[in-house]
């Protein structure tokens, strides 16, 4: 028998069955990749790896335990399975868990429309290493680069396959182009570092590599001089570059493992306004050329567009199956999984409604107060919302930027932020999840 990833989840399926499971569901990955790393004009570094990785989940009553392996010979499936269902046996029931019911099994599983792997292959080795030396080379050329800690170029191609026996069998294949560098300007204790990177699901997408550098050398110049800036209640810019991660708080707190737990600080918030009014924030897992998309879940339910919070207002949960069950609602079709745990809720694309200003209306709206380019560390309390991290980027004054700041720490409640954010309209619309330059008013700034 060929070892394709479908007849490698069928083979696991069969053993599993064999080896007394009632149910089963298994999953196969195959992967290759190859990174390239230069320093100084020369290459510094260079990685290929690819291999293939089993997972097998299977279910004896309300009782559940997945196994996963790196070999695929048929006496390895077999054991896995057998190990798999003694482990369930001995596992704590959970009334939850079990695979879908047929009905909700995806129609269409064709990914090929949302066009997720690049056909033109793999690129050579030497492309990707002319690709890193370009990207050196522009952020050297900046005035005021002392040196480049790296640049780098990598591709990626994955293959996934599922099945269950409920009957469920799907699979598709994802590609990645990436360039990257970082560069430092200054010297000794006045050493300050940026960085730019790139990645595109296509490789004729991704941006010329002189450019990348030339962004990061420009980063890292502009940060030349970095100081603590004051201390107090300031307006806070999160730049572009990082603002996404703000949004990702409020996508954790209305994750279904946290509402079931009840270890949320949006756990009572279905139906309330979270975003200020007219912002929505949108999931849609059917764009195309993104890496987050997909036609169906880990579970092998149809993926569909959602609009998470509508208007402000916040319409529901990321749910797969089991939590869906315990919440006593539907599942989201959010299922996500690896080879060596069963499915959990996760979200992949994101878009909020981007503003009608500019990043530059908004630092001149902001009279005193901190655009952050940087986060560094990170304590929120999944409870409360409270929120403090370290922070670095730039100090503005009378609306204008004055120069670069850094060692300081922002710190509010992520409820009252995300209900006061005034968005830019600077998203990049071609990331998995775009969301732009976001204004917070009213932080506190701990510095000088």
């Amino acid at each position: 028998m060929t070892q394709t990833l479908e007849n490698l989840t069928k083979a696991l399926l069969d053993a599993a069955g064999k080896a007394g499971a009632d149910v089963a569901d298994a999953i196969a990955v195959s992967g290759d990749s190859q990174s390239i790393e230069v320093l100084g004009g020369k290459l510094e570094h260079a990685e290929r790896s690819e291999g293939i990785d089993i997972g097998l989940r299977v279910l004896v009553g309300k009782r559940q335990a997945s196994v996963s392996a790196s070999d695929v010979r048929p006496e390895t499936m077999r054991e896995m399975a057998e190990r798999a269902v003694a482990m369930a046996k001995e596992a704590p029931e959970d009334p939850y868990c079990g695979l879908a019911a047929p009905e909700q099994l995806a129609a269409d599983r064709d990914a090929g429309p949302l066009e997720l792997a690049d056909p033109s292959g793999a690129p050579a080795a030497a492309e990707l290493q002319a690709d890193a030396l370009a990207a050196e080379a522009a952020a050297l050329a900046v005035e005021g680069v002392a040196q480049v800690q790296g640049a780098g170029a990598g591709y990626s191609h994955t293959k996934i396959w599922i099945a269950a026996t409920n009957g469920f069998s799907g699979g598709y294949a994802r590609t990645s182009r990436s360039t990257s560098c970082v560069a430092i300007s200054g010297e000794g204790l006045e050493m300050e570092r940026d960085y730019y990177g790139e990645g595109r699901v296509f490789g004729a997408d991704l941006p010329d590599a002189g450019e990348i550098g030339r962004i990061a050398g420009e980063r890292a110049v502009a940060r030349a001089g970095a100081k603590k800036p004051p201390t107090g209640a300031y307006p806070v810019l999160f730049d572009e570059r990082i603002s996404s991660g703000l949004i990702g708080h409020l996508v954790a707190a209305i994750n279904g493992s946290s509402i079931a737990r009840g270890s949320s600080w949006l756990k009572d918030a279905l139906g309330e306004q979270v975003l200020p009014e007219g912002l929505s924030l949108v999931e849609d897992p059917h764009r195309l050329r993104v890496s987050g998309s997909k036609p169906f879940d880990a579970e092998g339910l149809a993926t569909a567009r959602r609009a998470i919070v509508d208007n402000g207002v916040l319409t529901g949960w990321t749910l797969d199956l089991a939590t869906a069950r315990k919440l006593g609602l539907e599942s989201t079709a959010n299922a996500a999984r690896g080879t060596s745990a069963p499915p959990s809720p996760s979200v992949g694309n994101l878009e909020l409604t981007q503003g009608s200003e500019s990043r530059e209306d908004l630092i001149a709206q902001m009279g005193t107060g901190l655009i952050v380019t940087s986060l560094i560390g990170s304590s929120i309390n999944q409870n409360t919302g409270d929120y403090s991290r370290g922070a670095s980027g730039f100090w503005v004054e009378n609306g204008e930027i004055v120069g670069p700041v850094n060692e300081c720490t922002i710190a509010g409640n992520l409820r009252g932020m995300l209900g006061s954010i005034r968005p830019a309209n600077d998203a990049r619309t071609y990331l998995s999840r775009v969301v732009p330059s976001l204004l917070v008013e009213g932080l506190t700034i701990a510095g000088e």
